[in-house]
């Protein structure tokens, strides 16, 4: 998970591929996309939740209708590189939301070129708008963005809807399963932390309600510190006849989103595959 010691982690890597950008507002690189990418638009766009108004990202193929995908970011929130993902991801066949999770507390992007979650002047700023995030906020708000998502004319809502979360996001990605299980059929955790623990309504409790398929891409240096977390995931989603495909990654916390210090593109890309597939699987393509 974010925190003090991932900081120190990242402090200690090298950058790995010429033109990673450190800022929170620089992209490392195109990402690349599909061989038969779709044409996409995308719009920013608010959402009306029981708080207030969100602001996000909104972003689908140009023509038809598709199944949709929410996207919790990571503690960094809404930025250019999570558009560019939501873009990627949209140019499969997806109609894509990546929402500002900090919208009680500012409005997205709140970092400037050369910031990050290593510097702890950043952290004491976004830490309590981290605590204004409580469960029932959370799923008060997944409850919004689904509905809002099932309202847009480029969301099929006949067919199931995926969802997926980095860092802080991966949490978030199950509250939002379940809290929605009828809507939502895939799910995806990037280096998520907090999925396990003692309180009742600990993500982990909550495998019993969801419905469809799930990906746990875990880091190498959160499982280090907590080795006992994947196999409590994988004891809870077992006993729920949910299928999950839990993974450590060979690579560090925050290693996905391409405008990280710890990002690890051969490794984003086996993640991004694999994410692919569960929404081929569970969500379907182009119909």
């Amino acid at each position: 998970m974010c925190d003090e010691h991932t900081a120190e982690d990242n402090d200690r890597l090298s950058r790995r591929d010429v033109g990673i950008a450190l800022g929170a507002t620089g992209l490392a690189a195109l990402l690349p996309s599909p061989a038969d990418a779709l044409p996409v638009a995308g719009r920013a766009v608010s959402i009306a939740t029981e708080a207030g108004t969100a602001d996000g990202f909104f972003v689908a193929p140009r023509q038809g209708r598709h199944p949709g995908v929410l996207v919790w970011p990571d503690i960094m929130g809404l930025r250019p590189a999570f558009e560019q993902m939501a873009r990627r991801l949209a140019e499969s066949g997806y109609a894509v939301l990546v929402v500002n999770q900090f919208y009680r507390s500012t409005r997205a992007p709140f970092l400037t070129p050369g910031e990050s979650f290593d510097q702890p002047a950043v952290r004491e700023r976004i830490m309590p708008w981290r605590a204004a995030l409580t469960p029932e906020a959370t799923t008060a708000d997944a409850r919004a963005f689904v509905e809002w998502l099932d309202r847009r004319p480029e969301v099929d809502p006949r067919r199931g809807l995926g969802v997926t979360g980095y860092c802080m996001g991966g949490p978030m990605m199950v509250r939002t399963a379940a809290a929605r299980p009828d809507r939502v059929r895939a799910g995806a955790s990037f280096h998520g932390g907090g999925l396990v623990g003692d309180a009742a309504d600990s993500p982990d409790k909550l495998v019993p309600r969801l419905t469809g398929g799930y990906l746990f891409a875990v880091a190498q240096n959160d499982d280090a510190r907590s080795p006992r977390d994947k196999d409590v995931l994988r004891a809870a989603f077992a006993a729920a006849k949910v299928p999950a495909e839990i993974e450590v990654y060979p690579a560090d916390h925050g290693w996905c989103p391409p405008d990280g210090r710890a990002y690890d593109k051969v490794q984003a890309e086996r993640a991004w595959t694999r994410q692919l597939a569960l929404f081929t699987k569970q969500l379907g393509v182009r119909s």
